[in-house]
């Protein structure tokens, strides 16, 4: 079963065109670890400061995935250069870079 996530945050002040460099040339190994992580269909959109991240999840344990991530020597690296560009929302659930959204509507 996919299990569809959307997420928000919002772009550093001046930090918007050095965000889009970076994600003009992800890493492979960053985009390999993503995919290893059972992510799938994952876009990144932009208005009015704010980045929407989107992806499914395919795998069967979706917490152990992400710890996966989050421990990868490669994925902490790439995010050293991320996280300044990125600017977390005060209403983020505690634990979260990025903050969740709620899906309100689907139709496949």
């Amino acid at each position: 079963m996919v299990q569809r996530y959307g997420s928000v945050i919002k772009v550093a002040p001046g930090r918007l065109e050095e965000y889009k460099r970076l994600h003009a040339a992800v890493w492979d190994s960053v985009k390999k670890m993503i995919k290893e992580c059972n992510l799938q269909n994952y876009s990144i959109y932009y208005k009015d400061g704010y980045l929407f991240s989107y992806y499914e999840y395919t795998g069967n344990d979706y917490a152990a995935d992400m710890a996966k991530m989050a421990a990868d020597p490669e994925t902490q690296r790439w995010w050293t250069f991320c996280e300044p560009c990125q600017q977390p929302l005060e209403s983020r659930a505690e634990g979260e870079w990025w903050a969740t959204m709620e899906e309100v509507f689907h139709l496949d």
